[in-house]
């Protein structure tokens, strides 16, 4: 595992975007299996403070999957959305949605691009597409930053333990 990786957000002010990019130390086939394995992904996608659940997770071009994400403020939330591309191991697209807050309708498009770089490493690039400013701005001031650092370190540990079983 190596510490030199961070996770960095960039939210330019007045935009529907934010981009979320990170270096692991593993191959993008492996890297991309941590992004869609559910098994995997339960045990890493959150901080340590909170759980996930996989209720149902067909990731293929037009499936559909639902998270439920525990621990939060007491309640359950879940997380739902369509897929529209699965390209292993270079891509997935897909809508991202909130259900269980006052206010429905929050969506996005994720796009997640899985980049090879030299010595078996790979380089995450997430970019979301929120329908307002202001719900793009809301997601990055709940505390998003501190919360996809410490998944990421989560998934260093899954990827570092599973590199090391290969």
């Amino acid at each position: 595992m190596c510490m030199k990786n961070q996770t960095k957000i960039t939210a330019e002010p007045g935009r529907q975007e934010l981009f979320i990019t990170r270096e692991f130390e593993a191959p993008p086939e492996m890297v991309f299996k941590a992004f869609t394995i559910p098994e995997w992904l339960a045990q890493w996608m959150l901080p340590a403070e909170q759980n996930m659940r996989v209720d149902f997770m067909d990731y293929k071009t037009g499936g559909s999957y639902r998270f439920i994400l525990s621990n939060i403020n007491g309640r359950d939330i879940g997380i739902f959305g369509v897929v529209h591309e699965v390209s292993a191991p270079e891509r997935i697209i897909r809508t991202f949605e909130y259900e269980g807050l006052p206010e429905r309708g929050h969506l996005a498009l994720e796009k997640t691009v899985f980049e090879t770089l030299p010595g078996e490493r790979t380089k995450v690039t997430i970019q979301f597409i929120c329908e307002s400013v202001e719900y793009r701005d809301g997601l990055v001031n709940s505390g998003m930053e501190k919360h996809t650092s410490e998944s990421h370190k989560k998934l260093d540990e899954l990827l570092a333990k599973s590199n090391a079983t290969n």
